[in-house]
């Protein structure tokens, strides 16, 4: 996992600007947090929350809210924008999702886990990353497991690299079969895994939670974003409640780029 420590202490900025480019994302996820977090100052652990976009934001709205990253330099980042803003985040940790660091069990209102099962390639490293933010979790916590999805990818090739199907048709078929996807020889990304929506609530569901919503970030906007995210005001606000509805029709799910699972804690 160094590579994926190393690859976001070079690109913190770019992470950060990320949910500006794409906003309905961003939106879409406030707004799901907004319906299923507990009222604040709950507390909040944010695992793999990265330049701090979540964090920072929720640490606005009043919750006590603890950043843990597997990058130093996503942390040192985090606090800087956070002092930018006035904020102060309660606590900030560096970390491995799969393999949590000295904190609190069972003391936890909600957790975030909405980037590293991104990277994690098999279904081993997935689960444990989803035990360690059960055990963290206090008895009907909330817990909020975001995936990357399995044709994603695919999109991302018809926009800015079509050759690429051209030149790596092993890789290819690698990605749609298993959903792992290594980094490539270039070493421009880090391993990334794209899930199929069909494998999310399984996963989930064997690791001791309740389903309680499972949403595409982007709605109906995956990839055709840049004219929404020009508006201002109630258009805007209209095109972000328009697109959280329509992320929660399972028929839409494998056009999202992004799936936010929800779920509660069982006793």
């Amino acid at each position: 996992m160094s590579f994926v420590a190393d690859h976001y202490d070079d690109h913190s900025d770019h992470e950060w600007q990320r949910l500006q480019r794409h906003r309905t994302e961003f939106a879409v996820t406030l707004r799901a947090l907004d319906a299923y977090l507990p009222p604040s100052p709950a507390a909040i652990l944010d695992i793999g929350g990265g330049p701090g976009r979540y964090a920072i934001e929720l640490t606005r709205r009043g919750y006590e809210v603890t950043l843990l990253d597997l990058s130093q330099g996503n942390l040192s980042f985090a606090e800087e924008k956070a002092a930018e803003q006035s904020i102060r985040l309660a606590h900030v940790v560096q970390g491995d999702a799969t393999e949590l660091p000295s904190l609190p069990i069972a003391e936890y209102d909600a957790v975030l886990l909405m980037g590293p099962l991104y990277h994690l390639l098999s279904l081993a490293d997935r689960r444990q990353a989803v035990d360690e933010a059960r055990k963290v979790l206090r008895p009907n916590g909330a817990i909020f497991a975001a995936f990357v999805t399995r044709f994603a990818v695919i999109r991302d090739l018809v926009i800015n690299n079509p050759q690429w199907i051209i030149d790596n048709p092993l890789r290819l078929e690698q990605t749609l079969q298993t959903g792992v996807h290594p980094t490539g020889p270039d070493k421009r990304h880090p391993d990334f895994y794209f899930a199929h929506p069909d494998e999310i609530r399984p996963l989930m569901e064997s690791a001791g939670f309740e389903t309680k919503n499972l949403i595409g970030c982007e709605g109906v906007a995956a990839g055709h974003e840049e004219t929404i995210n020009q508006v201002e005001g109630e258009l805007w606000q209209k095109w972000v409640a328009l697109n959280y509805q329509l992320g929660q029709e399972p028929t839409l799910h494998s056009a999202a780029d992004h799936l936010l699972y929800i779920g509660r804690k069982k006793p």
